[in-house]
């Protein structure tokens, strides 16, 4: 199994829990490692980073600031390329694609395209070269799958039909896996956990049609995401409202293409 280190910054929030993970990847006696996830540009976290070194690759999982404000500056400390699935968030190395296999730091990492939380979300499977099992893996994946509560369908290019999707995926690949999410804790069991948030998102689903023929809105309606978030979203705290909103749009626009 890859060695990893968890770093992470202090940056608590209602979206980031309490602070954005930042991984360190290293296979069996590999002098360098593999970062995933810089984090937000503070000095400190990056430079407990870049100690961790030498650093020979760094990963974005998705384009979001407090996973990729840091970016920059991690390879000026390293001298490492960044590679994102977005071009936007590569520095000196290449854009990522879905089904590719990186070999760096004694390490296979497995890119796998899971869109929906944003659509350039992707996630990675990491394995020690030799070794075989699904124990003998970690999987890193970003927002798609959190270590506590939900993740966010993000505007303005999330999907839920994409998200359905790249759990669909991961659960191919997760059972008895440990799941390192970019907010949390470690996840002991991620086919566990993709399970609960697939059957989660099936059941908010429902309770926004129910709420669509209860207000009789149709999704498309320009005044049906706020009524749906009061009506189904009331108990949520203040300052996660907004990130609700986000994911009812994201159902609304689900259930708007769904055949008639």
């Amino acid at each position: 199994m890859p060695h990893v280190t968890v770093v992470r910054a202090d940056n608590p929030g209602p979206m980031t829990l309490d602070g954005t993970r930042s991984y360190v990847l290293r296979g069996p006696g590999s002098s360098s490692c593999v970062v995933v996830d810089p984090g937000p540009d503070d000095e400190r976290h990056l430079a407990t980073l870049a100690g961790s070194g030498p650093v020979e690759l760094v990963l974005v999982t998705h384009r979001h600031a407090d996973h990729t404000a840091g970016s920059v500056r991690l390879r000026a400390l390293t001298g490492a390329p960044v590679r994102a699935a977005d071009p936007e968030h590569c520095h000196g190395g290449e854009p990522l694609r879905g089904g590719e296999a990186i070999d760096a730091a004694g390490l296979r990492v497995d890119v796998l395209a899971t869109p929906g939380h944003t659509a350039d979300s992707v996630s990675f499977v990491a394995t020690a070269p030799g070794r075989s099992g699904p124990s003998e893996a970690v999987v890193l994946t970003g927002d798609t799958v959190l270590g506590q509560g939900t993740t966010v369908i993000a505007e303005p290019d999330g999907s839920l039909r994409d998200y359905l999707a790249s759990l669909d995926l991961l659960g191919r690949v997760a059972d008895g896996r440990v799941g390192l999410p970019g907010h949390g804790p470690a996840i002991d069991d991620l086919g566990v956990a993709v399970r609960a948030y697939r059957a989660n998102r099936l059941e908010r689903l429902a309770q926004v049609r129910e709420a669509l023929a209860a207000l009789r809105h149709a999704p498309d309606d320009p005044s049906a995401a706020d009524a749906v978030v009061a009506h189904v979203y009331a108990d949520v705290d203040p300052s996660v409202r907004r990130a609700a909103r986000q994911s009812v749009v994201a159902q609304l626009a689900y259930l708007a293409d769904e055949p008639a």
